[in-house]
């Protein structure tokens, strides 16, 4: 059996890409994944399934099964147990002594990004505004004086530079560890 955390990219936020949590449970458990779990209506659910390998494998089969129930295109990044601990991990580490943090951001990227992405995007870093990269986790930490609506450094800018992601306030990503990967 393989459980996985996915991340959908940019549902609920009009009148056109709704897709509920109940809708969203539904829909996976019609297609055979069990203990379906989700948390908050933004995307993140919790899900097990036993024909399902490979992370990346599993994004695209629940992109195509997504679209088809929805009938729009539903970028979605999956992750293992591991992988959002370390991420997890990797945020708590990078804040700590900040005392100057105000916001901290995490774009979930679909791809591990090539490493000289990595270094231009981190490069990017303005006062108050700084981009750590580890792994498939790019963390957006903002001073208190910095808002993540003007920030310069956000998840469209990160799109451009290392692909397809999907963005969560630093305290979602501790809630579903604590909640999913403890």
């Amino acid at each position: 059996m393989s459980t996985y955390v996915a991340f959908l990219r940019a549902i609920n936020l009009g009148a056109k890409r709704k897709f509920g949590k109940d809708e969203l449970r539904g829909c996976l458990a019609r297609n055979g994944f069990f203990d379906v779990e989700t948390y908050l209506n933004t995307g993140n659910v919790l899900l097990r399934g036993t024909q399902h390998q490979d992370g990346e494998k599993l994004a695209g089969t629940l992109e195509a099964l997504f679209e088809t129930d929805r009938g729009f295109e539903v970028p979605t990044v999956v992750m293992s147990l591991s992988e959002l601990r370390a991420i997890h991990a990797d945020g708590k580490r990078l804040t700590a002594g900040w005392a100057d943090l105000g916001q901290h951001y995490v774009s979930l990227l679909k791809q591990r990004p090539r490493p000289e992405a990595v270094a231009e995007v981190e490069a990017l870093g303005i006062p108050g505004e700084r981009v750590v990269v580890r792994g498939r986790g790019c963390h957006l930490l903002l001073s208190q004086r910095e808002n993540y609506h003007n920030s310069k450094l956000g998840n469209a800018l990160i799109e451009r530079r290392l692909g397809v992601a999907t963005n969560r306030n630093f305290r979602v990503i501790s809630a579903l560890v604590d909640k999913w990967a403890h």
